[in-house]
């Protein structure tokens, strides 16, 4: 479990050290969604889960897990969805697609163009997580977990943190009429939202 390395003070010539027990076993996973609605309190909707190396037990999140995301999403939001993500393999398998076809009436993918982070504002919710337990010395696996969990839901009482995520990206919300299911987000410039939805959440997923 070795922590996350960041910046901070110390004496002239005089590298701060962080004692750590040991690697250990075990990861954390998180997976979120930044919520931006025009005129509403943008949101954070997340999952984490440990791995802890047990026999069967899964490493990460399965295309159900994003798929169940999804779904709180829109209870949550109260509407249709624009989702945005990138080309990881797992948001690319069969099983999610069809579930994405057949949600198609309220569920419209924009898909992000291959390796770019700096287009998703979700990473920018990671990097600020990262930030805070940067130089953190875990004991175990479980105080790992706590401090991500902690972050996160600080950050969900800070609208104005997840607005910056999504300003960093330079993109912005607009609305505009189309007709196809699932278009691409250019690199930069305006992020058209489809005009025959009510009033949609636009969710940027990782």
């Amino acid at each position: 479990m070795t922590p996350p390395r960041a910046r901070t003070w110390g004496r002239t010539g005089q590298t701060p050290v962080v004692r750590v027990r040991g690697r250990g076993s075990g990861r954390v996973s998180m997976a979120g969604m930044a919520c931006y609605r025009t005129g509403e309190r943008s949101r954070l909707i997340y999952s984490v889960r440990e791995y802890r190396g047990r026999k069967g037990e899964p490493k990460g999140f399965g295309w159900r897990d994003f798929r169940d995301l999804l779904i709180r999403a829109r209870i949550q939001l109260g509407g249709p969805i624009v989702l945005v993500w990138d080309n990881v393999r797992l948001h690319l398998t069969k099983p999610l697609r069809e579930f994405i076809d057949a949600n198609a009436a309220w569920l419209t993918v924009f898909q992000l163009p291959t390796y770019a982070p700096d287009l998703n504002p979700q990473e920018g919710i990671w990097s600020l997580v990262k930030r805070d337990i940067g130089n953190f010395a875990a004991a175990h696996l479980g105080e790992v977990t706590r401090a991500v969990k902690h972050r996160l839901k600080q950050l969900q009482y800070r609208p104005d943190a997840i607005d910056g995520c999504l300003a960093g990206t330079g993109l912005s919300l607009t609305a505009q009429a189309s007709e196809a299911a699932e278009e691409a987000v250019p690199p930069g410039g305006t992020l058209n939202m489809p005009g025959q939805l009510a009033r949609p959440g636009v969710v940027a997923l990782q």
